[in-house]
């Protein structure tokens, strides 16, 4: 949808240009910040979109930038990272962002995740507000507005988060395999990986169970996938 505003957090002018050129060629307005600092203080005082952020970042790094995000908005991140390592992807995941994209990268790579997360967001803002309240225990989601609470307190999860635990809340006690999770919750034209499903759930039993190392209600059945019971 044009018009829709991207901030783009990348130290190297070359490369924030070009992602604000390819941007705006698609019809987005695109902001840019080069450290940490300014994207947080970007965050907090604009009404945006999403947000393509970049891992390595000066002041503050972009999982730290991440993390407090999280903690006052849902906007989608797309992480940008030159590492490869299967660790630094789980640790942008487990700050909070929503996708990743490795440099370097095409063009037409970075325009589809981006369609990919905005579609995302405006089908839960839009998509899900006729959809039912699900009780379940003393879980309590709230479609329309993503609201997640235990026992009438509320949880803060991002907008990926809410699509994953109201995907197994809408079947209570049903298994649910990675693949069909993946199905459900995110975009055909994104290349996810199953593992990205579990990084999303321990992250969701940080924040929704008692001991996430012992979780009560979002249960793994080995071998198979997860179920969301009542507690």
């Amino acid at each position: 949808m044009a018009g829709e505003r991207i901030l783009v957090v990348e130290d190297h002018p070359d490369v924030a240009d070009l992602l604000q050129l390819v941007l705006s060629a698609e019809g987005y307005e695109v902001l840019v910040a080069y450290d940490g600092a300014q994207a947080l203080a970007t965050v907090r005082h604009e009404q945006l979109d999403l947000m393509l952020l970049d891992l390595m970042l000066p002041i503050i790094d972009g999982v730290e930038v991440c993390r407090q995000t999280r903690e006052m908005s849902v906007l989608p991140i797309i992480m940008l990272t030159a590492k490869t390592s299967e660790q630094d992807k789980i640790t942008g995941l487990e700050a909070g962002a929503d996708d990743y994209i490795e440099k370097p990268f095409s063009n037409g790579e970075l325009t589809a995740r981006v369609r990919a997360q905005l579609r995302r967001a405006r089908a839960l803002e839009h998509g899900l507000v006729d959809a039912p309240i699900i009780r379940l225990g003393s879980l309590t989601l709230e479609p329309s507005t993503m609201a997640v609470q235990i026992d009438r307190k509320a949880v803060h999860v991002t907008r990926l988060e809410f699509d994953l635990l109201y995907a197994l809340g809408r079947r209570p006690g049903h298994v649910m395999t990675r693949e069909q999770l993946l199905e459900l919750v995110w975009d055909d034209s994104e290349e996810i990986q199953p593992r990205s499903v579990d990084v999303h759930v321990r992250r969701l039993r940080t924040k929704i169970e008692t001991d996430a190392r012992h979780p009560q209600r979002l249960l793994t059945v080995h071998s198979v996938g997860y179920k969301l019971v009542a507690v």
